[in-house]
Formats: C-alpha cells, sequence, structure tokens
C-alpha cells in the first residue's frame, strides 16, 4: 500500500528528471573540463544517449538503478506497491536497453552503459573507462 496520497506521488513522480540528472551533468563537467567535447541528448542518434562523441562513435548512458532494474531478479521483489505497474515498466526499459545497445553495436558504436551509483561513487573509473575508449577509437 502507498503511503503517500495519489497527489503526492504525482508531484514525487514528476520531479523526477529524465535529462540533465545529477550524475549527468558531473561526468559531463568532468569530461568537459578534461577537454573532450560530446553531444548531449543526441535525438539523431538512436536511443537517445546521455552523451555522444559522434566521430568517435561512442555512446554512453547513465542508467538509474530503480527505472533500469539493477539486480532486477532480487529487486522486483523489493516493490511492494503498484506492481502491476511498475514490473512490466521496468522490464520493457530493461528490454529496450538491450535493443538500443544491439542496434548501435550493429551500426560499429560503441556503447558504454554507468549506472547513477557508479557516476556517484566512482567518478575517475568511468572517465577512465570513457578516455580508454576514445583512445582506441583514434
Amino acid at each position: 500500500m502507498d503511503n503517500l496520497t495519489p497527489e503526492q506521488r504525482r508531484k514525487n513522480m514528476q520531479a523526477i528528471k529524465s535529462t540533465n540528472t545529477k550524475e549527468e551533468v558531473r561526468l559531463a563537467k568532468a569530461l568537459w573540463k578534461l577537454g573532450y567535447r560530446y553531444r548531449k541528448n543526441n535525438k539523431k542518434i538512436f536511443g537517445k544517449p546521455d552523451l555522444t562523441f559522434a566521430s568517435y562513435k561512442i555512446a554512453i548512458f547513465i542508467d538509474s538503478e530503480f527505472f533500469h532494474g539493477k539486480d532486477w531478479e532480487t529487486q522486483q521483489l523489493r516493490i511492494k506497491s503498484n506492481r502491476d505497474y511498475w514490473i512490466p515498466k521496468i522490464e520493457r526499459n530493461r528490454k529496450r536497453d538491450i535493443e538500443v545497445n544491439e542496434y548501435l553495436l550493429s551500426k560499429n558504436w560503441k556503447v558504454l552503459r554507468f549506472w547513477s551509483k557508479e557516476i556517484q561513487k566512482e567518478l575517475e573509473s568511468c572517465i577512465k573507462k570513457i578516455r580508454q575508449e576514445i583512445e582506441l577509437s583514434k
């Protein structure tokens, strides 16, 4: 059972951002500071990656743990309210992530996916992975 009123839940859900999340901004600023130039949320690239390096054909996605189903097999058991909505929604998100990856890989793009918490806690290692891919693509 939901502890919030429908109005409170609606306001909470509206506050969730899909672009320019704290982690996206943090990674983007760190890369910019290092001299890397990218496009944010490029609609021309299938899946609208959070960051793209078109000249290197690198697409970067920063996925939230909840909406993209990190550790899904165990985490889905933790969803207590509105399971009929959330479980199919998150499973569809996971399926779409796979479809996007497969499509981009078929077009010779390199796809890098990071969890939000990775950016939060291990920013330097994420940047290192991106730098390695850029160097390999040169």
